[in-house]
């Protein structure tokens, strides 16, 4: 992993992150926001801007990859790039609530 991708994606946009952990399965752009609802109890809804902003810009750094188009709908998977830089922050989100949680008095 260069150290532009390290940079730009560590540490990582919530959107980011879903993303990232919804393409761990091929997934279109809908799935992924309904996904991520899922998982936040609605807390974070991905806007259909944000959502293929970030979808473009992470498969043109090779986080993710297209795989094939099923009724107008883009698939795509995560990368083996896309799970380091994933793991990564898996990683530093870990060690920041385990910080937390020594820290509490």
């Amino acid at each position: 992993m260069d150290n532009h991708i390290r940079k730009v994606y560590v540490p990582m946009t919530e959107t980011g992150f879903y993303i990232l952990l919804c393409l761990r399965e091929e997934a279109h752009g809908y799935s992924i926001v309904k996904k991520t609802e899922q998982l936040t109890h609605g807390e974070i809804k991905i806007s259909p801007g944000t959502l293929y902003g970030s979808l473009s810009k992470m498969e043109k750094d090779g986080l993710i990859t297209f795989i094939r188009e099923e009724e107008k709908r883009k698939i795509y998977h995560i990368t083996e790039l896309g799970t380091q830089v994933l793991e990564l922050e898996m990683k530093r989100i870990e060690r920041l609530y385990e910080s937390m949680k020594e820290a509490r008095i």
